[in-house]
This record gives C-alpha cells, structure tokens and sequence, in this order.
C-alpha cells in the first residue's frame, strides 16, 4: 500500500488539519507517513502546498516527484491547476470548485474548469456549501477530506477516528459537526463517481 498526495488551497483553508487528520488515521492503521513541511504564504490568502506520503513500507523521502501523486486534495481550483503535473495519468483530483480570488490576476474560472475537465479521474465539490449544510462553513476542509477518503487507502473508521483524536479538545459538539462534515463530503464523492 502506498498513497502520495499533494495538499493545495491558501492559508486558512485548513489544510494542516486535513494532513494532521490523515496522519492520525494513518499512524492508527500501523502504516509509514511522511510529510513535507508546508510551502508556501501560510498566512491567510497565500497559496499553500504539501506532500502527505503514506505507505506500508519505511519512506525515504517525503518529496513527491512530478507525475507521480495518486491524489491531489486541493481547496481551490486554481491551486489544483497549479499542482496537476504531480498527478499520475490514472491518479485522482478531489478539488472544491469554488475559488477563492485571492490576485487581481486571478483566470477566468470557465478556462479553469476546462483544464481540470480534461482529467478522467476527478470529483468536484462546492464544500463551502456542503459545509453550512452539516453545520459550519469553517468544516469545509473536512468536507473536502470526505470527498477524498475513498482514494487515500485508509479505513473510513479510521479517518473518522482520526477526527475524534484531533478535534477532541475542541468538545463533542466540534468532534461532531467534523464527523458530519466528513460523512456529507464522502456520500458526494461516491454520488460522483457512480456517474
């Protein structure tokens, strides 16, 4: 067993909870993670990136090359554009498809969407929306981690326990509303690839 995925989105977003969710799960499982250290204007609005890689066997390097992430987890559309030539020919995009306009600069949406369009393996989401319907907009990272747990090769109960270790100190009711968050954002993502 062996998953590399590239983290994208900007600073905010939440993607150190989704790695520290996966990296919980993964460690619960009995398995090797490596992570790179996050690159990029962490601060609020800057683009961010990071290699989570997970596997059964010890890890040399926790850099990812390019053409060989199995999952791209990416909470802005323009971040996963950025990230797809680390994508394997057969791996898996899970991106929100709403941006975030962070650059006067910022592409027209409709030509983001048509690169991304392209991709045979993809599951795209509205998380902020799927976020205010399970509870809390600030859930949409977890949403996202839903929609991608079918490709990371971890048990979903783990990923769920992942989020109940991680979020514990924060009361039941947080632990909950990310359980929620997590369940919406992984029955999208099976919807999506009935199709």
């Amino acid at each position: 067993m062996k998953t590399d995925i590239i983290l994208s989105g900007v600073g905010g977003q939440g993607i150190l909870s989704i790695a520290a969710v996966i990296g919980e799960a993964a460690l619960k499982e009995g398995l090797f993670m490596k992570q790179a250290e996050v690159h990029g204007m962490s601060q609020r609005g800057g683009d961010v990136q990071s290699n989570l890689r997970i596997s059964d066997k010890p890890i040399a390097s926790d850099l990812i090359a390019k053409g060989k992430a199995d999952l791209i987890i990416s909470l802005e559309p323009m971040e996963s554009l950025r990230y797809l030539l680390y994508l394997k020919e057969d791996g898996w995009l899970v991106t929100n498809s709403r941006p975030f306009i962070n650059i006067p600069n910022y592409p027209e949406i409709e030509k983001i969407n048509e690169e991304l369009g392209k991709l045979p393996n993809k599951v795209t989401l509205d998380v902020e929306t799927i976020a205010k319907e399970v509870g809390s907009l600030r859930a949409a990272n977890i949403v996202m981690l839903g929609a991608a747990s079918p490709f990371i090769g971890i048990d979903y109960d783990k990923i769920e326990d992942g989020i109940r270790r991680i979020f514990s100190k924060k009361g039941d009711e947080i632990v909950q509303m990310n359980l929620n968050a997590l369940k919406a954002g992984y029955e999208v993502a099976n919807q999506i690839q009935k199709k």
